[in-house]
């Protein structure tokens, strides 16, 4: 755990004690404070009163008391409207943070000397495979990583810091509206992209957000942008110093970084990709163009930093190769819920035996109508089989309904070829209808895949 000074002797309320929120008053507690707890839920309370927390309605309380509310990141800040919480604290004059900004007053705190190094990750898109590929490279060089953040473990329940460390923190968009401090060593923005605008009044203030990692950076600090869309191009051009991150062609005297599938440009550099099974696909070569740029910013030798991109394992239901039977490959994208996230794995491959449905989103596969000449037969489940077999419409396809009969009849057409082929689950579609969550459906995916006799790949 990660001990939060600044606060010895002070009530600091704490609202939404969720994982983040138990984890910030465990570590406000730590350090001294007193932290005072409240949440709807009547469970989370009594958890919290069982771990001899103060627990106290934040309806009645006196808010001129507290030093600070900590918020958790799925409450409202802004919009569509401010949590009552945020009324009563700017009504008090009471400093409103999150469990990030906590982070980096507990490290700033320490002497120079004695600071560890933090490398952040936000974006759209590709922010965890980022956030565990750049893990993954720096401890396969060498240093001491701690890694967690909106990925894994709370951010203040990392070990406690030491000079040699680095953490790799995940930030979400609302995690990054609760700070005003916090300043990485090297800080990544992999994407920006339409989303949680209801909580962000728009794409002006969704962007804003996201901006603000890179708010505090100074001298010997690094920025990494993906300039691939509009908005990224202008934080970039906007920012002093930041190094643009691309997968599409450019001059060769502009600065930056460049990506394409199976391979990226760096320190004038070619590197070849093609042998990282798990990196396939350009969004994940701009990915570890990333996590590359960030080890070389901490001083990772450029032999090293390569050698950790080419033996990253990759993580469970992102674009996770699970098995190989004959001359058929099976992938797992059971994070792909919506069409915009399978538009990635789509467009990683030439040829497609694609399981696809579930609980369609808005717009269903619509949009994903440019790649539908990659698929060589669809083969449908869930509640949305129906509709995206209109979508479909001349692609060949059939509705196998559930998992199983699916990965079974895909393989016997895949197989049926005699080429080299890949059966992807990429759902484009929640999970919910068949299983209760992303996960499960993934694990579905790859009992069924091994059911068949499969050679497992493994995922680390």
């Amino acid at each position: 755990m990660i001990a939060v000074p600044g606060f010895e002797g002070r009530r600091v309320a704490v609202f939404g004690l969720g994982r983040s929120g138990l984890t910030a008053a465990r570590a406000l507690k730590a350090g001294g404070a007193a932290p005072v707890l409240w949440d709807d839920g009547i469970s989370s309370r009594m958890q919290a009163e069982a771990e001899g927390f103060a627990v106290e309605d934040l309806t009645t309380a006196d808010w001129w008391g507290f030093a600070a509310l900590v918020l958790s990141p799925g409450v409202p800040l802004t919009h569509p409207k401010p949590h009552w919480t945020v009324d009563k604290a700017k009504a008090a004059g009471v400093e409103i943070v999150g469990d990030v900004e906590l982070f980096a007053r507990a490290i700033a705190a320490l002497p120079e000397g004695e600071r560890p190094r933090v490398v952040a990750i936000t974006g759209t898109n590709g922010k965890s495979t980022t956030t565990a590929l750049t893990a993954w490279v720096l401890k396969q060089a060498g240093l001491t990583v701690h890694m967690g953040g909106n990925i894994g473990i709370g951010v203040l329940a990392l070990p406690a810091p030491t000079p040699d460390a680095v953490y790799v923190v995940e930030v979400s968009s609302y995690q990054l509206d609760l700070t005003g401090s916090f300043a990485p060593d090297v800080a990544i923005l992999t994407n920006v992209t339409p989303d949680h605008l209801d909580r962000h009044g728009g794409m002006e203030g969704y962007v804003a957000a996201k901006a603000r990692i890179f708010q505090n950076l100074g001298e010997g600090q690094t920025a990494l942008i993906g300039v691939d869309e509009r908005w990224g191009q202008g934080l970039a051009e906007g920012l002093s110093g930041a190094v643009p991150v691309r997968s599409f062609p450019s001059s060769a005297r502009e600065a930056g970084v460049v990506a394409w599938p199976g391979g990226l440009t760096a320190d004038g550099r070619t590197i070849d990709l093609t042998a990282a099974r798990s990196l396939a696909g350009r969004h994940n070569a701009q990915n570890a163009a990333f996590a590359f740029a960030a080890a070389r910013a901490l001083g990772v030798d450029h032999e090293k930093a390569v050698a950790g991109l080419l033996s990253f394992p990759g993580l469970a239901h992102r674009m996770e190769p699970v098995g190989r039977l004959g001359k058929v490959s099976f992938v797992n994208d059971s994070k792909a819920t919506n069409a915009d996230a399978a538009r990635q794995a789509l467009s990683s491959y030439d040829r497609i035996f694609w399981i696809a449905g579930g609980r369609a989103k808005a717009g269903g596969i619509d949009d994903l109508e440019d790649l539908f000449p990659r698929v060589q037969e669809a083969f449908l489940i869930g509640e949305a089989a129906g509709p995206f077999a209109a979508a479909l419409g001349e692609t060949p396809q059939r509705i196998s309904g559930d998992m199983a009969t699916a990965v079974g009849q895909a393989y016997h057409a895949a197989a049926a070829t005699g080429r080299e082929e890949t059966v992807l689950l990429s759902p484009a579609a929640a999970s919910f209808d068949q299983f209760p969550d992303f996960e499960a459906r993934g694990e579905a995916f790859r009992a069924a895949v091994l059911n068949l006799g499969a050679t497992p790949f493994g995922h680390g």
